[in-house]
């Protein structure tokens, strides 16, 4: 694992700018670029029908696009996943988050769960794209969290991540340090949900998180400022 970010620089490098609310707007996605363009965060992550815009709107900037497959349910056949990853792309995504079908998983149906994520890992990594695999974590038991995470890095996943923000809790530190002690150094971690304070997200990253998503990326960042000038 790398070292904690000791910088702001650092620590937006990590951070996944995110808007996902199905009621954004056009102006709030511009403003969401142009904020990841100021702060340099490592990518805005928005719905798939606002790839086209972030792309134009990123375009020749370091931060990157990325986008929801199967979101927030992972309930969608898994044809359809692979058609949203190959549009996305298309359009211009270079991340995606996939959810993982939950159901099928609850099911301890491990084929059908595997036979999904490496199908949009497949498309995605055709077009040289990033995957992030989304288990719900909030949903499932110890061991599905386990089984699920040796599935995602056996799949040739860029992430594990703990949670899309739409169930009943995001985040929890204990997940994050569970999915890293499965998964290694196979792949990352993404922890997302409910990360609104700078103390809550170093603690995710001491835990073995290296991405968070986070719709209070600016605040994380003004806290970190505001710390280091009281030094």
């Amino acid at each position: 694992m790398s070292s904690l970010p000791s910088t702001p620089s650092e620590l937006a490098a990590l951070i996944d700018h995110t808007l996902l609310r199905p009621d954004a707007g056009e102006n709030e996605i511009a403003q969401l670029c142009a904020e990841a363009t100021q702060y340099r965060f490592a990518t805005v992550c928005i719905q798939p029908c606002r790839v086209k815009l972030a792309a134009q709107q990123l375009s020749g900037c370091g931060t990157r696009v990325c986008s929801v497959v199967g979101f927030p349910h992972g309930a969608t056949p898994t044809a359809v996943k692979v058609f949203e990853a190959r549009m996305a792309s298309d359009e211009g995504a270079q991340e995606l988050d996939m959810v993982m079908n939950i159901g099928a998983a609850r099911d301890a149906d491990w084929d059908w769960v595997e036979t999904d994520i490496r199908a949009v890992v497949a498309a995605a990594n055709a077009r040289r794209v990033v995957v992030k695999v989304i288990l719900e974590c909030a949903l499932l038991s110890e061991e599905e969290k386990r089984r699920a995470a040796e599935i995602t890095a056996q799949s040739g996943a860029a992430f594990v991540k703990t949670s899309t923000g739409y169930a009943s809790h995001g985040a929890l530190v204990e997940d994050v340090r569970l999915l890293r002690s499965c998964v290694g150094d196979r792949c990352g971690v993404k922890a997302a949900g409910g990360i609104r304070e700078l103390p809550v997200a170093m603690e995710m990253l001491k835990a073995g998180a290296n991405r968070l998503g986070c719709s209070a990326g600016i605040a994380l960042i003004e806290q970190m400022k505001l710390l280091q000038e009281k030094a």
